[in-house]
């Protein structure tokens, strides 16, 4: 004999009236959800349903205590506990179109033994959308708009932090573009005067021994140059007037004009001397005009080698930064990214004036798994609000160093400092402090995601005027959850 399936105990419509997410529902609507509803019970310690499976069921409590949570970080967190009737939980959102197949926003758990009243999400979504077809328009306009706007603000927001990262970095890659297209220039019109003074000596009657020694004594001054000790301004200047002085006694006309480079080179009067005595009286002025012009042709290959190199390294500082020819997730060292970063908004740093940086990186960090370019986004968040916190400057430092299975993040700034009050708020999304027109309140909200959500990491601040503290802690190892 077949055991018959015991019927699921079910409230009547007078019953379920007495709720009061339901008391003003109509007879035939509360006989519907009588029919289609049950009553469930659950143990103290039993989970109701769980945060990230598939939202099948509305659930209304009826007796009992229940607790919701949310996970953060890997781990659980109570965000309410309630033992009031008629509070609901479970599918909310079942009526919206396109979001009945969302999973559960948050687990419950029974604290006591509970009784509850469930019900089918997307039959009951369903009939919900027949009954009340304006509230549900408002209701999904309502979610539609705010989805919508968040995500096309998150899209200006990052096209604006985009922009001015590519401006900031045009005007970088524009000072040594242009300093080695003038001193490209200037060595042109040297080379070209070199050839001209050559050809001015090879036509002079002159003892070809002369030429092999001014020949050397250009040699010796490159060499020289290159091993010459920085003066300061006030020892530049006095050394020119000693080699200015020495040049007019010995009849050159443009003395003013060929001590500098002399002096750039670390020449000196014993220098000279030992030229005078070498070159004959006839070639000293030819000579030395041809040695400052190599000197000269020296500095600027210089110049022109530095002003290459800077724009190596900010193009290497930018493909790191943007992190382009690379896999989306692999291991890094997060002291390059804090390096690019701070390099893309070197301009804005300088535009201050009056800020110092401080980089505090331990050298013994291990590579940690993480998504590169998305870290560098959050860097970029913290230390442009370090950077807005110091309006009349002061001193930006970025920490590293490990914390027992984790990589600490320190940015740092001398600021005026966060509210106590708006410290619980400035992860929480369009929540800002700085004026309107000037921040959308994503910067922080999107950094918190990406360190918590995508990484399994901690993201806080702590903050009194004059040190404010953004920590953010990096495990060593890919937590199995994220990646």
């Amino acid at each position: 004999m077949n055991e018959q399936i015991a019927e699921p105990l079910r409230l009547s419509p007078s019953e379920l009236r007495t709720l009061f997410l339901f008391e003003k529902l109509d007879d035939d609507e509360l006989t519907w959800l009588s029919q289609h509803g049950y009553c469930q019970t659950c143990s103290a310690g039993e989970t109701v349903h769980t945060e990230g499976e598939p939202a099948t069921c509305f659930f209304v409590l009826l007796s009992g205590t229940l607790s919701l949570h949310r996970r953060v970080e890997n781990t659980e967190v109570e965000t309410s506990r309630t033992n009031q009737r008629g509070v609901y939980t479970g599918a909310t959102q079942s009526f919206v179109k396109g979001m009945a197949e969302l999973p559960y926003w948050g687990s419950a758990r029974a604290v006591t033994d509970c009784d509850l009243w469930v019900i089918d999400a997307a039959e009951f979504g369903e009939k919900f959308r027949e009954w009340f077809p304006m509230a549900v328009h408002l209701l999904e306009g309502l979610s539609q708009g705010y989805r919508s706007s968040q995500v096309l603000i998150g899209q200006r927001e990052r096209l604006l932090s985009l922009g001015r990262l590519s401006a900031g970095l045009t005007h970088e890659l524009n000072n040594p573009a242009t300093a080695a297209v003038r001193a490209t220039a200037s060595l042109r019109e040297l080379v070209s005067k070199m050839r001209r003074k050559l050809g001015h000596l090879a036509t002079s009657d002159v003892d070809p021994k002369a030429l092999v020694a001014l020949t050397e004594l250009q040699e010796s001054a490159v060499e020289k140059m290159a091993k010459a000790e920085k003066l300061s301004p006030v020892e530049v200047g006095e050394a020119e007037d000693v080699l200015t002085e020495w040049l007019e006694d010995h009849g050159l006309d443009d003395a003013w004009d060929l001590a500098p480079p002399l002096v750039a080179a670390g020449v000196n009067t014993e220098w000279l001397d030992e030229v005078a005595e070498t070159v004959p009286a006839t070639l000293l002025a030819d000579g030395l005009h041809w040695v400052t012009y190599a000197l000269e042709t020296e500095q600027l290959m210089v110049e022109i080698e530095d002003s290459t190199d800077r724009i190596s390294a900010l193009v290497g500082a930018a493909r790191q930064y943007s992190q382009m020819d690379r896999a989306p997730h692999q291991d890094i060292d997060v002291r390059d990214g804090l390096k690019s970063t701070l390099i893309m908004l070197s301009h804005k740093i300088k535009e201050r004036g009056n800020i110092t940086v401080v980089k505090d990186f331990d050298d013994s960090l291990p590579p940690i798994p993480a998504h590169p370019a998305e870290l560098n986004q959050v860097w970029t968040n913290l230390i442009d609000n370090a950077i807005y916190a110091m309006p009349d400057g002061g001193t930006l430092t970025v920490r590293t160093a490990r914390e027992d299975g984790w990589v600490l993040v320190e940015i740092c700034d001398t600021g005026v400092g966060i509210p106590a009050e708006m410290q619980q708020k400035i992860f929480e999304p369009f929540f800002t402090t700085k004026p309107v027109g000037q921040g959308t309140g994503l910067g922080l909200d999107i950094s918190y995601r990406v360190i918590t959500q995508r990484h399994g990491g901690d993201l806080r601040v702590k903050s009194r005027p004059g040190d404010t503290r953004f920590q953010v802690r990096l495990p060593l190892t890919e937590p199995p959850s994220f990646g």
